[in-house]
Formats: structure tokens, C-alpha cells, sequence
């Protein structure tokens, strides 16, 4: 499957895929008489979904999702499974997870733009909430509908230490993922 990983709202996305091979290794191809390939693409969020056919190309198949489409995409998680059929024969080639990021593009004057992870968010809230405690400047403090005082100073430290640990995984990953390195390797030179 050579569909993205990781896509832009209101951007084109083109992709294509070569023949497989059935459960009893027969050839699943493009072309007249042979197999139709389909990606179905869902997420969790207002029960959105789009249906990606693709046109033959050689013996697979090429895909394009235009960028009218793609605009509406929410930003996230989304699942494809790829669906070859001929007849009343219907065969799942693969499935997988891909990420819809947002659509940095705008017309006029920006607006505002929060492009931290969950993780990063909290971080920040809850770090708010432990300086406002500290300061004394509120006795008591909400995030998400849970309530703390100054009493529960223990657990907010250990909540902004374990929201620490995920934030540092998070950019080690989009470090390695945008061909930066691990910046955690040591290399020792003798």
C-alpha cells in the first residue's frame, strides 16, 4: 500500500499501487476483466469517511484524491483498507493509519493556529494550574472538569512530570520522522 502516511487538508493527493497476489496466488491486476481497487478512509470525528477508486495503471492502479476533497478532511487519526473486487470475488489487500494535518493555507488575515499535540496542551494547562496554586493566586484550579486545590499539588507535579515524558517522545519522534536523527544517540569516537 503506498498511500501516505501523512497528508494536508485542501491539498492534492496522488498515489499508485502495483498488482498482488489473491489467498491462492492468483494475480490480482488492473485492466479489462481483472480486479477494481478501492480505498475506503474513515475517522472517529462527525462520522466522516471518503471512498477512493482507482484507475488502471500498468498492472496496478493509480489514486487521486482532489484537493476540494481532501479540504474537508478533519485534522487526525484516519484508517484506510484497500478492497480489490471482480465479480462477486471481494479481497482486502492491506489497511493501515494515516494523519491529516490542518491546512496552513488562508486568505486575508491568519487566524489563530494551535498546532501542538494533545500532550503539549495539557502540559501547558497543567503548568498553569501548579503556578497559579503556588503563587497563591487561586486556591483551587479546573482542567477538563477535574478539580484541584492545593492539596492535590502532588498530584498536578506528577501529571506535568508524566505529560513532560510524552512531549519529549513526541519531538524525539517527529525529529527522527523529519530526518533530524535521534537526538538522544551518543556516539563515542576512539
Amino acid at each position: 500500500m503506498n498511500i501516505p502516511k501523512q497528508i494536508y487538508a485542501g491539498t492534492t493527493v496522488k498515489w499508485r499501487d502495483d498488482g498482488a497476489t489473491g489467498p491462492l496466488n492468483e494475480s490480482i491486476t488492473s485492466g479489462s476483466g481483472n480486479y477494481s481497487l478501492v480505498y475506503y478512509l474513515r475517522t472517529n470525528t462527525n462520522h466522516e469517511g471518503h471512498t477512493v477508486t482507482g484507475t488502471s495503471y500498468g498492472t496496478g492502479w493509480e489514486f487521486s484524491i482532489s484537493a476540494t476533497d481532501s479540504a474537508g478532511f478533519d485534522a487526525g487519526d484516519w484508517f484506510f483498507c484497500a478492497e480489490a473486487s471482480k465479480g462477486s470475488e471481494k479481497f482486502t489487500l492491506g489497511s493501515g493509519r494515516l494523519e491529516v494535518f490542518s491546512s496552513l493555507a488562508y486568505t486575508g488575515q491568519p487566524g489563530a493556529f494551535d498546532g501542538r499535540t494533545q500532550a503539549e496542551q495539557d502540559l501547558d494547562a497543567v503548568t498553569t494550574a501548579i503556578r497559579q496554586i503556588v503563587s497563591d493566586k487561586v486556591k483551587s484550579y479546573t482542567i477538563a472538569g477535574r478539580s484541584f486545590t492545593k492539596i492535590d499539588m502532588p498530584d498536578l507535579v506528577l501529571r506535568e512530570s508524566q505529560l513532560k515524558a510524552i512531549v519529549a517522545r513526541e519531538r524525539k519522534a517527529a525529529m527522527i520522522a523529519n530526518g533530524l536523527g535521534d537526538p538522544h544517540s551518543l556516539y563515542v569516537r576512539f
